[in-house]
């Protein structure tokens, strides 16, 4: 098992990439700590997990708030006394033509997607820092390195988690902590399903491979650059997109 004893917090566990994440750590060994915003979903993969036989804990937590995530440490070193991996990966979208895109909308994805993502590596870190070594992992998105139309929002946010995430690389380097982010492409989500069809065609012809990809793909690239296969991978960013950038 790669990650035998890991204790790993996933945001935005509920369900599609942080699901699956949490899902393959749990197989290879990992004590998982789901967190999300939503309980009631995240129940459910609460029950997934544990039927696997590994240790789990779910706490409900709104990433946009420091007090909130701290709380999540804190009750990840309660149950299990250390923190050996951060997946941030909790992360919305709002999506429309700049022109029209509403303040509020542009704030809550920023505050989301990448406050949320510093909050989460910033109260991480701390205890990493302290055990002199840990594994952090960023959810980014293709469109934070190429942009895209009606998505202003969602690709600043992304882009701005490739910078936090190179940032804290070279701070956190010395302590023996990596911190690296995975930018998917077009994964099949609850999100990629409610595209119309024409609109998933359109999009299939950018794909040199011809196919989305899977939660299970991300998952298994989560699971690589956090074990000890990895271990001198830190400040990049992988692009998980069947050739698309």
């Amino acid at each position: 098992m790669l990650l035998k004893d890991k204790v790993a917090i996933i945001t935005g566990s509920a369900r599609g990439i942080g699901k699956e994440i949490a899902l393959t750590f749990a197989r290879e060994g990992a004590r998982v700590v789901c967190v999300d915003i939503n309980l009631d979903i995240l129940a459910e993969t609460e029950k997934e997990i544990s039927a696997l036989g590994a240790q789990v804990l779910s706490i409900a937590c709104d990433v946009t708030k420091s007090n909130d995530v701290e709380q999540v440490v804190n009750k990840t070193l309660d149950k299990f006394k250390k923190i050996d991996i951060l997946i941030s990966n909790a992360g919305i979208t709002a999506d429309t033509l700049l022109v029209r895109m509403k303040e509020e909308d542009w704030d809550r994805v920023l505050a989301v997607n990448l406050k949320g993502t510093f909050n989460c590596i910033k109260a991480a870190s701390k205890v990493m820092m302290k055990q002199r070594g840990g594994s952090i992992l960023s959810t980014a998105s293709v469109i934070g390195l190429i942009g895209n139309v009606g998505q202003a929002n969602y690709a600043a946010s992304k882009a701005g988690v490739i910078g936090l995430t190179k940032s804290a690389a070279k701070e956190l380097a010395s302590r023996g902590i990596t911190v690296n982010a995975i930018a998917p492409g077009f994964i099949q989500t609850h999100m990629t399903d409610r595209l119309p069809e024409q609109v998933k065609s359109k999009i299939l012809e950018k794909i040199p491979l011809q196919k989305f990809g899977t939660p299970a793909d991300v998952a298994q690239l989560a699971l690589f650059l956090v074990s000890e296969k990895a271990r001198y991978i830190t400040g990049q960013v992988i692009c998980i997109d069947g050739g698309m950038v």
